[in-house]
């Protein structure tokens, strides 16, 4: 009987010592995607190659919209490719190394560390891009009806802001009807909110009539 008792006793240690294994490792890539998230390449680059704060030219905000009307196409599809990819590589890292749950929530900690960078006082960008690669990563079926959603609404109206608006509030959507889990439409609810909340100037200024329109240059 007390051979029985310890090797049960040992059975539970080992498996609670696992449990605190994979918890730790989780919270660690949760935060290391959240610091991944927060490297701002709009303001970096800008910085690096063209001696410029962003934050302080067009409307403030460091992302690949407002490059591309300070700098032009370039800068703004580098900015755009590399938000992108880290967003996308965060999540399929947390898929390897934890599973479905960790590339989740890791998803959600990227795009958070990017609209509020540690590295910028807690201030960032709007997460579109990142957005975008966090959705190709776990949701890749979608990505390409949320990307034709967004350009269709940038092509008609003009507006990427609004683009990325209705692309934020088909995400959710669309997994409710592809019938995705439960825990993937939450996050793609979460990723939509945060996108709608970070645009909430851009709302004011689009429904006085004053959002600036694709192709419209700043004055740096």
């Amino acid at each position: 009987m007390e051979c029985i008792i310890l090797s049960e006793l040992q059975i539970a240690k080992t498996f609670f010592r696992k449990v605190k294994n994979l918890l730790v490792k989780s919270i660690v890539f949760i935060l290391a995607s959240y610091l991944v998230g927060s490297i701002s390449f709009a303001y970096y680059i800008c910085r690096k190659f063209y001696s410029i704060d962003i934050r302080r030219y067009g409307s403030g905000n460091p992302g690949s919209t407002n490059v591309l009307r300070v700098l032009g196409t370039k800068p703004a599809l580098i900015v755009f490719t590399a938000d992108l990819l880290k967003g996308l590589i965060m999540v399929t890292l947390g898929r390897l190394l934890g599973g479905e749950n960790i590339a989740l929530l890791s998803g959600i900690a990227v795009v958070v560390g990017h609209d509020w960078s540690i590295f910028l006082n807690f201030k960032g960008g709007k997460g579109i891009a990142t957005s975008f690669g966090v959705i190709i990563g776990l949701f890749p079926k979608l990505a390409p009806i949320v990307l034709i959603i967004g350009i269709s609404v940038i092509y008609i109206w003009r507006y990427v802001s609004l683009g990325s608006i209705s692309a934020a509030i088909a995400l959710p959507i669309l997994l409710l009807l592809f019938k995705y889990p439960a825990k993937h439409i939450i996050v793609g609810l979460i990723l939509g909110i945060i996108a709608v909340c970070r645009h909430r100037d851009n709302i004011e200024r689009l429904l006085a009539g004053k959002e600036n329109k694709l192709g419209q240059k700043v004055r740096r």
